[in-house]
């Protein structure tokens, strides 16, 4: 008896396997990668920085998009996650809410900053910077700011402060959302004096075309969620406008060097494919060698 397979056979089983794979990536993408949280470490040299701050740590988080994606206990995995990397100071680079299911932007997205802010408020006693985004803007930066007002986190609006070891200094400018028209560089860098390193937070990556103008060292970005979904050797098959150049990892624009975190959260669909979302702790580390 015959066990050959026919060609239509070999075909159909091919199809039902294909199948299989197409169902089997397709949960892998909704319900795993979204939650399998990746920390990506990175020593970055700074020309300026000074060497009291060597080994500098900052943890970065970014794109949470609060709602209906993203709740407590997604925020709290990467506050306990970020926390474990013994940060000298955390940045969160924007866009910290979403709209509910079948809403539009608006007052109601907002308030969902709230209880975004009561877990990220954990932080403490580490200095965080945090910096809106479209989102942010777009349901009511208002409303998102003054949540993080009352948990005490600092919202940098086109403004720089200092971070101090001794007589040295270390800027953390925060840029207003670019895509909402609210950025103001110059406004933010007025009280930095010449020649001090900076660091700025800007929510869209692309920016740094313009940002590199000016005397910034590191530009920490997010937006892009990496693609959210990125096919091997083709990369991201969609990306956010302002955030094509620029959508991962660190890149060089002159002088100046960016580096753009895969965000946290999703938007719709909500699903991650080669792209899982990230913490990052970046190392500063001085140009000159020390001893």
């Amino acid at each position: 008896m015959g066990t050959g397979i026919t060609r239509r056979g070999f075909l159909r089983g091919m199809a039902g396997v294909a199948g299989v794979a197409a169902v089997g990536l397709g949960a892998h993408s909704l319900f795993i990668e979204p939650h399998n949280l990746a920390i990506e470490r990175l020593d970055i040299r700074l020309r300026r920085l000074p060497e009291a701050f060597d080994g500098f740590r900052i943890a970065q988080i970014s794109d949470i998009h609060y709602g209906p994606y993203m709740g407590r206990r997604g925020v709290q995995a990467a506050v306990d996650a970020a926390m474990a990397l013994r940060p000298d100071a955390v940045v969160l680079t924007g866009d910290f809410v979403s709209h509910d299911f079948g809403r539009h932007n608006g007052p109601e997205g907002a308030r969902n900053a709230e209880p975004c802010a009561d877990v990220l408020r954990r932080f403490a006693p580490v200095p965080v910077f945090s910096v809106l985004g479209n989102h942010d803007h777009w349901n009511s930066a208002t409303i998102v700011a003054g949540a993080f007002h009352d948990a005490g986190l600092q919202m940098l609006r086109n403004q720089a402060l200092p971070l101090e070891r001794g007589a040295a200094r270390l800027w953390i400018a925060g840029i207003d959302d670019a895509w909402a028209g609210a950025a103001d560089l110059p406004h933010a860098l007025r009280q930095v004096p010449d020649g001090e390193a900076t660091v700025a937070l800007v929510h869209e990556p692309d920016v740094a075309d313009y940002v590199a103008r000016f005397p910034i060292d590191l530009q920490l970005s997010g937006h892009s969620h990496g693609g959210q979904v990125r096919l091997p050797g083709i990369g991201p098959i969609i990306l956010p406008a302002m955030a094509i150049k620029y959508p991962e990892g660190l890149n060089r624009v002159g002088n100046l060097q960016v580096y753009t975190n895969r965000g946290l959260g999703v938007i719709t669909p909500p699903v991650r494919f080669n792209c899982p979302p990230e913490v990052t702790l970046i190392t500063l580390r001085s140009a000159k060698p020390l001893g």
